[in-house]
């Protein structure tokens, strides 16, 4: 069920109206919960198990750390829930990509093996799997401390319960953002309507929707030349123009998700971590990081690079923690080994920076030298989206070798104008930032209501076809 469709906006409807009712107040979180079971189980039901035994893995586990007393059976049940997590994620995503990585044929393959290895990856599987990883984590670590746990129900069922609306939550159960038990636990309390931060709310809905339904869903009707073969008969200015859109597209439907989940969360009382801040005025890659896909880059950071050595065990072992934090993040992504060398190319770009820049400070520099440092990231970043776009890797150095040796054909302005108009307002978006963080007095922050009016504008008489969001299929 799409944010854009028409099912999705009554169920919507529906569940706000009934969440705020007073009489119906002591079940504000049993509300939220069934609708995200109806949201989640509209395309196909019977992949709701998956995530309900997900939920009771991560409860039976985190659990049994609360009531364990010695450190040897909390450290026990802290394996074994990581472990069944991973377990899960990797049968239902990269079973096949194993499979047929060791010379496997699944048209050789029948039975029980057969069946196993076809069924569909259940959506949004990377991103509650890592969720209840943090769960898990959160409670050993702040069981480890001797402490109590503020975020801890004190019964198994409401527990149980607990975790089922943190890992179920409709807004952010399917591309996220990636939230933390310790972010999202503390906050289950009633919600009054009194207390709705409509503005908020307004502003995150209207420009997320803007940047799904306008920009990128008219924006995918370019990129779809980028597929094979169609690229073969494009001239060279043409595919670089389609990188460009394609990186324009990508931005705008994932950030365009996260907005739309934060102001739905805040229809229901509830706050999101922010997910995206303008990662396309960057001057370098480990900016860019602290940027884009910010929940994914600070799970990893907290639950992966850290826990490895971080930087803290000489700088042969953080170029490798880098690597390896990286490879494993672009796998994440998808069951593909070319999002894994696309993590591998950003964590070899990550650890040369670091080797270039360990001993010098930042220092102050031109506005040119900012210009020219923001070009170079993102030009880097947009042809490694390539990768994204074009899982085979025969498809990508094909493309590469058409933009080299299609100079020569005739240029279709049509998809020229057409990528530009729909770019403008993501250049814009990031330029606007940039100009105001220099100067925070001059800003556009008075016509804001002349612009998302603009957006609301647009949104009704400028869509582009509804699509499925990138960020789905991982």
């Amino acid at each position: 069920m799409l944010f854009t469709s028409l099912a999705f906006l009554m169920l919507l409807g529906a569940t706000f109206a009934l969440y705020y009712l007073p009489f119906l107040a002591r079940f504000q979180v049993f509300i939220l919960i069934v609708a995200s079971f109806v949201f989640y189980a509209s395309a196909k039901p019977w992949l709701l198990a998956i995530l309900v035994l997900s939920c009771a893995v991560n409860a039976v586990s985190s659990f049994g750390i609360f009531r364990s007393e010695s450190l040897a059976a909390q450290r026990g049940w802290a394996v074994l829930g990581v472990s069944v997590n991973l377990g899960l994620l990797l049968f239902f995503k990269y079973s096949r990509l194993l499979f047929e990585s060791v010379g496997g044929d699944l048209r050789q393959v029948h039975g029980i093996g057969g069946f196993l290895l076809t069924i569909p990856l259940p959506i949004g599987i990377s991103f509650f799997t890592f969720q209840g990883i943090s769960l898990v984590v959160d409670t050993f670590r702040w069981k480890k401390k001797g402490e109590p746990i503020p975020f801890f129900a004190r019964t198994f069922w409401h527990h149980f319960y607990n975790t089922t609306f943190f890992k179920a939550f409709f807004p952010q159960l399917i591309a996220g953002p990636i939230v933390k038990a310790h972010q999202f636990l503390p906050q289950i309390a009633r919600k009054y309507f009194s207390q709705l931060r409509w503005d908020t709310a307004f502003r995150f809905l209207v420009t997320g929707y803007f940047l799904k339904m306008v920009i990128a869903d008219n924006l995918k009707d370019q990129t779809f030349w980028i597929a094979q073969p169609y690229f073969l008969s494009l001239s060279t200015l043409n595919l670089a123009a389609l990188l460009f859109g394609y990186s324009m597209q990508i931005f705008a439907d994932f950030a365009g998700y996260s907005l739309i989940a934060l102001g739905l969360a805040e229809l229901f009382g509830y706050r999101l971590p922010q997910n995206f801040r303008f990662p396309y005025i960057s001057r370098s890659f480990s900016e860019f990081w602290t940027r884009w896909h910010i929940s994914l880059s600070t799970w990893l950071r907290e639950y992966l690079y850290i826990p490895l050595g971080g930087n803290r065990s000489g700088a042969g072992r953080t170029y490798f923690n880098l690597f390896t934090v990286m490879f494993l993040g672009g796998l994440w992504h998808g069951a593909a080994w070319s999002y894994a060398v696309w993590g591998t190319v950003h964590g070899v770009i990550l650890a040369a920076e670091r080797l270039v820049h360990s001993d010098k400070r930042e220092a102050a520099s031109h506005w040119a030298e900012h210009a020219l440092r923001i070009a170079f990231v993102f030009s880097l970043v947009t042809m490694a989206w390539l990768l994204f776009k074009l899982p085979h890797f025969g498809d990508v150095v094909g493309y590469l070798k058409a933009m080299a040796h299609n100079a020569r054909l005739p240029i279709s302005k049509v998809m020229l104008i057409l990528i530009a108009l729909y770019s403008i307002p993501v250049l814009l978006y990031h330029a606007h930032h940039l100009y105001a963080s220099n100067n925070p007095n001059r800003g556009f922050l008075k016509w804001h209501f002349f612009f998302y009016g603009a957006m609301l504008f647009l949104i009704a008489v400028s869509s582009g076809g509804s699509g499925d969001f990138i960020y789905f299929q991982f």
